[in-house]
């Protein structure tokens, strides 16, 4: 288990890094930079053409690693429960893909605009969908959903289908509003994947161990680039895939309301996004907070980079830490 952990979560942060060194200067020479929203803190506009899909290193990375070693530990168990991992990183990719298609949309547009807001929404859906038929016809998950910190079961029949695709989709897209300053999404997405390594120790779960291990390691491998000043970031490819990998991890312990506690700072970030937009349209043009998502309005009220990132992702440790004393079983 520990052996198996090591080898995740260290290759994984080698390749990422070894494959950013030459990832980003070949995204600079296609000219693959990021485009700034003029409604955005004017401080950004400095970071204008940071080479952007980054995430492309870390997806790599932690597919190739796990896809090795899932074929490792299937090799010497011969456990059919091999299959849900995998079905939790295909599930992931998917995901990616959309963030590629996006990410590709926007250079096509020459602007911070890619897919429309319901085609993006309409291809995660589709994926959440396939995502979750797949888990419930080889018995992975069920109609059963347990209740975190109750420590109690309730079987919500076919409405569960409805729950599990609406969590994750709206996990998904937390993660990826997330991705709006320099280290926080891969920051928050370490400190959420460190916990999910606790629970894999906790129950000797080797699967989970090495997609937590590797997730860690390839948000740390990516720091070494986008921590600030970022010299790259991940773009929706990077942030929709690790979106991806917590929201499985969740459902893969058989806890996916777990993700709503250790993630909530995630989730924050869409409340937030949800809360402007309707005060704005309800008052006619005002605004509840200086800028949406929640790390700009702190930016706006005069806090750097560093601390937003320092505090979201001390606070999502201390939700962690919760979590893994008071919401597993």
């Amino acid at each position: 288990m520990i052996l198996f952990y090591i080898i995740s979560l260290l290759l994984t942060f080698v390749i990422t890094a070894v494959i950013l060194r030459f990832l980003i200067p070949y995204l600079k020479s296609k000219k693959m930079g990021q485009k700034i929203l003029d409604i955005g803190p004017r401080w950004h506009k400095s970071k204008e053409g940071t080479p952007t899909m980054g995430g492309l290193s870390f997806l790599i990375a932690i597919s190739l690693v796990c896809a090795t070693l899932f074929t490792v530990i299937f090799a010497q168990t011969n456990d059919k429960q091999m299959l849900f991992p995998v079905i939790c990183l295909v599930f992931a990719v998917l995901n990616s893909v959309i963030g590629m298609i996006d990410d590709r949309t926007k250079f096509a547009k020459n602007k911070n605009e890619g897919l429309l807001s319901w085609q993006k929404y309409l291809l995660q859906l589709i994926v959440a969908v396939i995502f979750v038929v797949a888990a419930s016809s080889l018995d992975f998950v069920d109609t059963h959903l347990y209740l975190p910190f109750f420590n109690k079961t309730v079987d919500l029949g076919f409405f569960y289908y409805i729950i599990a695709v609406i969590l994750i989709t709206g996990v998904v897209n937390s993660v990826n509003l997330a991705d709006g300053i320099d280290g926080l999404a891969a920051t928050e997405t370490a400190v959420v994947a460190a916990f999910f390594s606790a629970v894999a120790f906790k129950g000797q779960n080797k699967a989970l161990g090495v997609l937590s291990g590797s997730t860690l390691g390839g948000c740390l491998g990516f720091l070494v680039y986008n921590f600030y000043p970022a010299r790259v970031f991940m773009g929706d490819t990077g942030s929709l895939f690790l979106g991806g990998l917590v929201t499985s991890m969740a459902f893969l312990i058989g806890n996916p309301l777990i993700i709503l506690i250790c993630g909530f700072v995630y989730i924050m970030e869409a409340i937030s996004d949800i809360i402007q937009v309707g005060y704005f349209k309800i008052t006619h043009g005002k605004r509840f907070f200086k800028m949406a998502p929640i790390h700009h309005h702190f930016e706006k009220c005069g806090w750097s980079e560093v601390k937003v990132v320092t505090v979201f992702s001390l606070t999502t440790l201390v939700l962690c830490v919760v979590s893994y004393f008071f919401g597993i079983a």
